[in-house]
């Protein structure tokens, strides 16, 4: 993609992604991401229910009547988007590749965060770490995060989000939210990786996924090929027993996916490509407020 290009498209998300989280997401994603804890703000006097365990022992002394430790909760997060760049990502029979939606999905979630005036960083994971993008804030570093976004050649097609989820835990020392955006096409079990991940941050999986994967349209013949691994067949859409084969495959990887989600305590949304993600994310952010 040559640099004029990039630099229209990411106007064009820009204009579109920051729209919606201004308009829609911003109280969302405010009360559905919390900050580290609570920090302390002022003292005032104890009253009728207050803990006694918020006594500030030195202000009571030097006043000779109790007073109480109030505090607020910090509200600034380290927001970290972990990117999916396999070859299974370049797909997509309806609205736009599978790439294209982790993009739109990924700045707006980049733009929320930084309305919240969080700091947002990425990795970028293939079945290695393909790029680290430490967190920062500002527009400029938006900016830059979605011109790679739309730019970024992985160095492999294949897919571990095992690695991806461990390679966090080591990374970010402080908590985090961490946002694994995939279409989750991983031979690999990443459920332990995954449970250790979240119990020092919190992780959140959404799955991009093409309608086409789990409902094979019966147009005869076609040849298909895996982008991950480049092996080619051909494949009798017009048999009946094949497209329920399909389907019955794509239920048991739901499934799955569910249940590894489900017991490693991740809240998880998917999203299809033909779909408005934007319904999909409000969902999301209701169930975590």
């Amino acid at each position: 993609m040559e640099t004029s290009e990039i630099l229209k498209r990411v106007r064009q998300i820009e204009i579109k992604t920051r729209g919606l989280s201004s308009n829609i997401f911003a109280g969302e994603y405010h009360s559905a991401f919390k900050g580290r804890g609570m920090a302390f703000s002022e003292v005032r006097e104890y009253q009728y229910g207050d803990d006694i365990r918020d006594i500030e022992w030195n202000v009571t002394a030097r006043f000779n009547k109790p007073y109480v430790k109030v505090f607020e909760e910090e509200r600034e997060l380290t927001v970290m988007l972990l990117i999916d760049v396999s070859g299974s990502l370049h797909f997509g029979t309806q609205k736009q590749m599978k790439k294209d939606m982790v993009t739109e999905i990924a700045a707006t979630l980049a733009f929320s965060a930084i309305q919240n005036n969080d700091k947002i960083g990425v990795i970028f994971f293939s079945d290695h770490i393909e790029k680290f993008i430490p967190p920062k804030k500002g527009r400029k570093h938006i900016l830059y995060i979605i011109r790679e976004l739309l730019d970024f050649h992985a160095e492999s097609k294949h897919t571990d989000v095992g690695q991806a989820v461990q390679y966090l835990t080591q990374a970010l020392k402080r908590r985090c939210t961490a946002f694994v955006l995939s279409d989750f096409m991983d031979q690999k079990d990443f459920r332990q990786p995954l449970t250790i991940a979240n119990r020092k941050h919190d992780v959140v999986a959404i799955q991009v996924y093409d309608r086409r994967i789990a409902d094979l349209p019966n147009v005869g013949l076609m040849k298909v090929k895996d982008a991950e691994t480049g092996a080619e067949r051909f494949i009798d859409t017009s048999s009946a027993d094949i497209r329920r084969a399909q389907a019955a495959w794509w239920r048991k990887k739901s499934d799955y996916l569910r249940d590894t989600f489900t017991r490693s305590n991740v809240d998880s949304v998917s999203v299809r490509t033909d779909q408005d993600y934007v319904g999909a994310l409000m969902n999301l952010f209701a169930k975590r407020s």
